[in-house]
């Protein structure tokens, strides 16, 4: 598994971000787009008066989608013709009567989102679930993590275990992960991690997936809504109490033994092809880029199991090469994904030639 922060290093982050936060609702109208020397930004007129805004690369993106605007052309326009890029967003911006929510960060935008956007924000959720976490019997946290677009927590209890093969032994536990910024639900889910080599594997079945839906924010006024986080009630605080009951159904001896026993079965699955073309078939099944193909094809030569076994931790072991944590969580959750494969497409896998 990939290794990530210290949870102090996580709660000094996320408590910095607190104070330097701050979420607008703002008609498309009131807002404005310049660029100067491919540096993008937003002008948003608020009650207090004009304030402008850098804008990240994902609200760039957002922004892009939200207006109909090809992202690669307009990342064209920014790096070229920056003057049309700025026409071309303003007269579409103030032709709109959408309502957005802009989520701010260190004065910059961080996030393009709809004002149905439903808040479940990373300090909320750890301040409820570490000491949930921390409940659990020997609970060790694995690797925690704050990238750009998600918060991730992974955590093993040794108490749940299985000897899947002679000395390799793979332990329950939980990942809980969320994105502020529209890349993903707040979702709790199972966790495997196998000893000898220290991968993880995110099981497919999601024990609990809110998403980031709710009510329109949208009001009769015709100005912008500003909310600091430091200063609004918790609208989702009954719906972290319940986080609980989820972490412990994911790392229950139930939970963990249906799972565990998926994985031991992929053992039975021999891989009689040629491995180039079981990596290859993979590859564009899952779409892997060449250099995660090489890296998955790398250790399973390397650690001499041809199996569904071998492949499936060939998946895992390669996530902790991979620099992007968000990345590496993915093949992790890829690995769950190939325990639930049905036998017609591992016989595809294992007869490749």
């Amino acid at each position: 598994m990939k290794t990530g922060r210290t949870l102090v290093s996580l709660a000094e982050e996320l408590t910095r971000q607190l104070g330097t936060k701050k979420d607008l609702i703002v008609p498309s109208m009131l807002v404005r787009h310049t660029t100067t020397e491919g540096a993008t930004r937003l002008t948003v007129e608020e009650p207090s008066g004009p304030n402008h805004y850098g804008i990240m690369p994902l609200a760039r993106r957002q922004l892009a989608d939200k207006l109909g605007i090809p992202y690669a052309y307009f990342e064209r326009m920014r790096e070229q013709q920056p003057q049309l890029l700025d026409s071309n967003v303003n007269t579409w911006l103030q032709s709109e009567p959408d309502r957005r929510m802009l989520r701010t960060l260190d004065g910059n935008v961080r996030a393009v989102l709809s004002d149905r956007y439903r808040r479940l924000d990373n300090f909320d959720l750890a301040e409820h679930v570490l000491p949930i976490l921390r409940q659990l019997p020997d609970v060790i946290f694995e690797s925690v993590e704050l990238t750009e677009t998600k918060m991730y927590m992974k955590c093993v209890t040794p108490r749940v275990s299985l000897e899947v093969a002679p000395g390799d032994v793979v332990q329950g536990g939980v990942v809980i992960s969320n994105s502020e910024v529209g890349q993903g639900t707040l979702s709790v889910q199972p966790l495997l991690f196998r000893l000898l080599c220290r991968n993880g594997l995110i099981a497919a079945d999601s024990t609990l997936r809110k998403t980031h839906v709710g009510r329109s924010l949208a009001t009769e006024e015709a100005g912008v809504i500003a909310f600091q986080d430091d200063t609004l009630q918790a609208d989702d605080r009954a719906f972290f109490l319940k986080v609980r009951d989820f972490v412990q159904a994911a790392v229950s001896e139930v939970t963990f033994l249906q799972t565990a026993h998926k994985l031991q079965r992929t053992l039975g699955i021999r891989l009689t092809g040629d491995p180039i073309k079981t990596v290859e078939i993979l590859a564009q099944r899952y779409t892997l880029n060449d250099d995660e193909r090489t890296g998955v094809l790398r250790h399973l030569i390397e650690d001499g199991e041809l199996s569904g076994y071998g492949l499936v931790n060939a998946v895992t072991h390669y996530s902790q090469d991979v620099d992007n944590y968000d990345r590496a969580t993915d093949l992790e959750a890829l690995g769950g994904r190939l325990l639930e494969l049905p036998a017609q497409e591992w016989k595809a896998l294992a007869e490749a030639a």
